[in-house]
């Protein structure tokens, strides 16, 4: 049987077709290849994102700035000494972008002037922490990733 031009191009077309349709359905059942979003709710977080700008704004205007510290116990989250420990309300989210399982939220509550975060809730790896918190109506935000 003798192949045309036109009959030629159409099975080329056919076969790349289905290659392509191969890998598709090949990526997107296979669980190997599953990412999460970064964030579930990611267009209510756009409505407010001028208000995080602003609260990172006021943090950065501060003369001591938020420090993370890493020990034997955990994280050591220091705030400023400016404010006093009871003044600081607020949560300290830290979340990892390759398993969503493992991001936890701690309300921020001081004894000290820094906060713990349990060295067994955090494993090896990559961590986003985002510090939220208010003092007198006024907000402010630290973001920082860290390799633990």
């Amino acid at each position: 049987m003798k192949v045309n031009w036109g009959t030629g191009i159409v099975i080329a077309i056919i076969a790349f077709m289905g290659f392509i349709l191969f890998f598709v359905i090949k990526m997107s059942s296979n669980k190997k290849y599953s990412y999460d979003l970064v964030s579930e709710k990611y267009y209510q977080k756009e409505l407010v994102y001028q208000q995080e700008i602003d609260a990172a704004n006021n943090a950065a205007e501060l003369k001591e700035k938020v420090t993370i510290k890493r020990t034997i116990e955990g994280l050591q989250i220091y705030f400023p000494k400016d404010f006093s420990s009871e003044e600081i309300k607020g949560k300290v989210f830290l979340y990892r972008p390759s398993n969503k399982q493992l991001d936890f939220e701690i309300p921020i509550s001081l004894s000290n002037t820094y906060l713990l975060v349990p060295e067994d809730r955090l494993l090896d790896g990559r961590w986003n922490i985002i510090v939220k918190w208010k003092i007198k109506d006024k907000d402010f935000l630290f973001k920082e990733e860290l390799i633990y």
